[in-house]
């Protein structure tokens, strides 16, 4: 949640009833239970209003000499704890029940939609914001559910027995009794604020220093070579101590607001004590009185119960905003409908044989253009290269061709047609990417590279693998295709990474092929090897190479020189380079440079030799 939006949530007050029934509602597969779990919590109310009476009965039979009739209210009594045995029995293996599986399914929700949302969503988001919605959110919400509904259920069902059978048993200390609610509930009010504005202050620093562990995890090796670990712990130390104040405030709160309900159900049963010892010998047998005393401790009992639910109810509720929150997000860029049923009727099964941008413009920010004005078009067999300076527009083409992004104005067509009438999978399903920086998931390498097609065989996996030339690294590692990667394929060198990618790439047998810097991580033979492997696989298909090492885009259909968001030439490798313009500049001042690292390189071997 934004700051604007804790501030936007902090203005409301109390429960919010509409939140709470939008987020149960994902718990309707488990309504069985949680029926269940109802219903004992009214057997069991009814049961604690029977058993001080049934303690009264027996001391009055046992005092009047009734022995036989004693034994039957203590056979009844023992029947009456048996039965709440069971029934507390079923309950906890219920409530398990229904708070693990609600917990799976918001879980399941939420990732489902991070699934859906535009790359926008997460260029605003960070990685701890998310973990903290997906984990301790979820947790807290699915927890407090069973046992809040139990309380509620028993509490209040229990606060109407006791009363009731307080009113029969002796109407004027009943009435002593319950004079204390009044103040209960203003003191409920008042806290039940305090509660959640807390809560919700401890549950975003909590989202913050989630985000802290994962930047200082991610770039440990940043903050060692550069020497900051102490400013790191000072930052870390800065969320922690927030974390800890926001902490102990809602932990005093809850700590005085328990102790204050209880002392004020403490008045109520020391008022009827004393009225009751008063009126003891003039009509209230023993076996009245201790039942009565009895029910006027039952009566505060489930108050003091409700008041805990209530006050982690409160606490909850921070979570159930963030996770609503989350589940309610909209993904910018979505299916239309007309998409949706040219899919259904089965409208989407040409091959893609051409691209075209048609005057497009693109801003992250508005007033603040990247891509200005954009004409290209692009047919079957055809590549493409973008060169050009850092931040001149090359990667926001791609990914406005791939739709991660949608074009502020203009429009990119598909066959001739404006590609947001087809679905988002039809486009990106047809789609093969390459990044400078690849991502492999935890698992071996094989797995690895049949995510580009779940179904492939071992075969077409090595072959792949051959194809790109990555089988030679492969099969010098001990385990081979069954080599564990780790996270983020953090156990291979970066080239190592590439050439994976590549093979994984290569594997689903895309229509559009998008390199971006595929080969800087890997050393210049290796390059030469790859590009062999790539140019075949450019056959019949369009593809898009961003480089700035312009040595692999000499073969490319097109070469497009962007610059500040606008294309300044276009033109093949030998045509660019007759036009002495900036492709001419580039391609020098890169040769010249490469030209003085051999030559440094051929200098430190003849030394070493």
């Amino acid at each position: 949640m934004s700051d604007q939006e804790l501030q936007q949530v902090e203005q409301r007050r109390g429960l919010d009833l509409a939140l709470w029934r939008r987020i149960l509602a994902h718990a309707r597969p488990y309504s069985g239970s949680l029926a269940g779990l109802a219903a004992s919590g009214l057997v069991i109310a009814g049961v604690d209003a029977l058993l001080p009476r049934v303690t009264g009965l027996v001391i009055d039979e046992a005092m009047a000499g009734h022995g036989e009739k004693a034994r039957t209210h203590v056979l009844q009594y023992v029947g009456l704890i048996a039965l709440m045995a069971g029934l507390i029995w079923y309950f906890i293996v219920a409530s398990g029940r229904a708070a693990t599986g609600y917990g799976y399914d918001l879980r399941r929700a939420a990732f489902a939609r991070l699934q859906e949302l535009s790359f926008s969503f997460y260029d605003r988001r960070p990685v701890g914001w998310l973990m903290a919605r997906l984990t301790s959110d979820c947790e807290r919400v699915s927890s407090i559910l069973p046992w809040f509904l139990l309380d509620i259920v028993w509490g209040t069902s229990l606060i109407a027995a006791v009363s009731f059978m307080m009113l029969r048993l002796n109407a004027g200390l009943a009435l002593l009794v319950m004079a204390t609610l009044p103040p209960l509930t203003i003191l409920s009010v008042v806290f039940q604020r305090k509660l959640l504005r807390s809560q919700r202050l401890v549950r975003k620093t909590n989202s913050l220093i989630t985000a802290s562990f994962n930047e200082a995890i991610m770039g440990v090796r940043t903050t060692k070579t550069l020497v900051r670990e102490e400013e790191s712990l000072g930052e870390f130390q800065t969320l922690s101590g927030a974390m800890f104040g926001h902490s102990v405030r809602n932990a005093l709160q809850a700590a005085v607001y328990l102790p204050m309900v209880i002392s004020l159900g403490s008045v109520g049963i020391g008022l009827a004590l004393w009225r009751g010892g008063v009126e003891f010998g003039g009509g209230m047998t023993l076996g009245t009185m201790v039942a009565f005393m009895q029910y006027a401790a039952f009566f505060y009992m489930p108050v003091q119960e409700m008041a805990e639910r209530f006050a982690q109810l409160q606490s909850a509720q921070a979570s159930a905003e963030r996770i609503q929150g989350l589940l309610d997000t909209r993904p910018e860029i979505a299916d239309s409908e007309a998409a949706i049923l040219a899919a259904a009727s089965g409208g989407n099964g040409e091959r893609i044989e051409s691209i075209e941008f048609r005057n497009v413009s693109f801003a992250y920010k508005e007033g603040q253009p990247v891509l200005i004005d954009f004409n290209l078009r692009v047919g079957a067999g055809e590549s493409i290269a973008l060169v050009g300076p850092t931040g001149s527009g090359k990667s926001t083409i791609v990914s406005l061709l791939c739709r991660f992004y949608e074009a502020t104005s203009g429009s990119v067509l598909v066959n001739g047609r404006d590609y947001r009438e087809r679905t988002l999978a039809w486009l990106q399903s047809r789609l093969g990417i390459v990044l400078q920086t690849p991502h492999l998931f935890s698992g071996t390498i094989r797995e690895n590279i049949r995510y580009g097609k779940l179904d492939a065989s071992d075969a077409e996996i090595e072959s792949a693998a051959r194809r790109m030339h990555a089988a030679a690294f492969i099969s010098g590692l001990e385990k081979g295709y069954d080599t564990e990667v780790g996270e983020g394929g953090g156990r291979l060198s970066t080239g190592q990474k590439q050439l994976v990618a590549l093979a994984r790439a290569v594997l689903a047998d895309p229509e559009i092929l998008v390199l971006d810097e595929a080969t800087s991580s890997v050393d210049t033979e290796t390059e030469r090897l790859i590009q062999s492997g790539v140019e075949s696989l450019l056959e019949g298909r369009i593809s898009f190479i961003i480089a700035h090492r312009l040595s692999t885009v000499r073969s490319a259909s097109r070469i497009l020189v962007i610059e500040q968001g606008r294309v300044v030439e276009e033109g093949t490798h030998e045509e660019l380079l007759r036009r002495r313009g900036s492709y001419f500049r580039l391609y020098r001042n890169q040769f010249a440079r490469e030209t003085q690292e051999q030559a440094l390189r051929g200098l430190v071997e003849e030394a070493a030799g």
